[in-house]
């Protein structure tokens, strides 16, 4: 069995292709395998399809994480978040990228081509992939939160 935590599974929409291009580039670089759930161009598509392809590969356990990209990465973020088993945050600074892993065991991220540029993407991405979640008194939070997804 492929190790998973290698494995990213990665989304957008037209308004967030080529943000999806630069990220997965720089994934493969650094030794990531890419799971790429699509879409192909800059048309305009309905981001949720995309953003259920990537959150399914993350929930069946066939990738360990995920990225998802649109024009500001809230639609993205909106859509995953109804995924059971799904933790996504839309992020645009290195901080909020590092403590989304570190506290709220975040599985998915969302980032907006119209809000971030490649370089500060890899920035967030490398924040992402680089943080573990900490635990302890998160875990009982995290708990909670996907407790939410029986009501």
């Amino acid at each position: 069995m492929a190790d998973v935590s290698k494995i990213c599974a990665i989304a957008c929409d037209g308004a967030g292709f080529k943000l999806k291009c630069t990220v997965s580039e720089y994934l493969k670089g650094l030794g990531f395998e890419i799971i790429d759930c699509g879409t192909d161009s800059e048309e305009s598509c309905d981001y949720p399809d995309y953003a259920v392809k990537c959150c399914r590969e993350i929930v069946e356990k066939r990738a360990g994480f995920g990225i998802l990209c649109c024009g500001t990465g809230v639609g993205m973020s909106i859509a995953a978040n109804k995924v059971k088993g799904i933790r996504a945050a839309c992020c645009s600074d290195t901080f909020s990228a590092k403590a989304t892993r570190a506290h709220n065991d975040a599985n998915v991220l969302c980032i907006g081509e119209r809000v971030v540029g490649a370089g500060l993407a890899k920035e967030l991405v490398n924040a992402f992939i680089s943080t573990s979640f900490e635990g302890g008194r998160h875990q009982r939070r995290i708990n909670k939160v996907m407790e939410i997804e029986n009501y």
